[in-house]
């Protein structure tokens, strides 16, 4: 990695456990990782698999850190960071990242100061299994050294895009947050169609994996785009093609422009809660 910092992370739960188990496997020093979190068991975990700093302190961690994760829950953020302006003089020399969804840039700077480097991640649940998708923006404070640094800590848990536009944040909320949603979805609808058809439950939904496995595994190595890629796949008059046919018919595009839309929707009403 290009860049090593001293990086704290205020809150332990799944999500910070997964980036720093990535961070630490990928090479990062686990001597400059430190997380603090108010209940021991998740500390304990992290201390023992990577060997990282943990307190139950907030401001212990965040002082011998040069960058600050806050990823607590929204509901309890601006508690967290009235707490770090309260005990920390020098915060305006640290960078700050967030990981939380629906607070804007904008509302950081009220919470912590105007002065604050702030930048925004929006991070998604394969994450957890080193196969996320995160997009980062970062405010007029930030360098670019700190984007690409908060860019390099990412690309440990999966592939990164770097946003100038926060209002793109929402789109990619909704697109790549919200998204393994929709394939668990459309996952579980093939599931219980095989189902229908005799298969096993066990044999349907390994075969609906395998197969989701093996489409975006072609779909990455692939230059093709993914409509080429699915006329590829699909025979001229053949079954899939009938298949085809009856998602098309459904107007497969729209029901995703419909679904897109409203999560933007959301998230725009959600960072109005803050």
């Amino acid at each position: 990695m290009a860049q090593t910092r001293k990086i704290a992370f205020i809150g332990a739960g799944n999500m910070p456990q997964s980036i720093i188990g990535g961070m630490v496997q990928g090479g990062y020093p686990a001597d400059a990782i430190y997380a603090s979190n108010p209940s021991q068991p998740s500390l304990d975990i992290l201390k023992e698999k990577h060997g990282i700093h943990t307190s139950n302190d907030n401001i212990e961690v965040a002082k011998a850190a040069d960058v600050i994760v806050l990823s607590v829950k929204p509901q309890i953020m601006a508690d967290a960071c009235a707490y770090l302006r309260e005990n920390l003089p020098d915060l305006n020399q640290k960078l700050v990242v967030t990981i939380a969804a629906g607070i804007r840039i904008e509302k950081y700077h009220q919470y912590l100061g105007n002065d604050v480097s702030i930048i925004r991640v929006m991070p998604n649940t394969p994450s957890l299994v080193g196969e996320g998708f995160s997009g980062v923006v970062a405010d007029n404070n930030a360098s670019a050294d700190d984007k690409n640094f908060v860019l390099e800590v990412f690309n440990y848990v999966g592939k990164t895009i770097s946003i100038t536009d926060e209002d793109d944040i929402d789109v990619v909320g909704a697109v790549s947050g919200s998204g393994p949603a929709y394939f668990f979805e459309f996952m579980a609808s093939l599931q219980k169609a095989a189902e229908a058809h005799g298969l096993s439950s066990e044999d349907a939904r390994a075969m609906v994996q395998q197969t989701a496995l093996g489409a975006a595994a072609m779909a990455g190595k692939s230059e093709l785009t993914l409509e080429e890629l699915r006329k590829q796949v699909t025979s001229k008059g053949g079954s899939t093609a009938k298949g085809v046919e009856v998602y098309q018919e459904a107007n497969i595009d729209q029901i995703s422009e419909r679904a897109v839309n409203a999560a933007v929707a959301r998230n725009q009403e959600m960072a109005k809660l803050f």
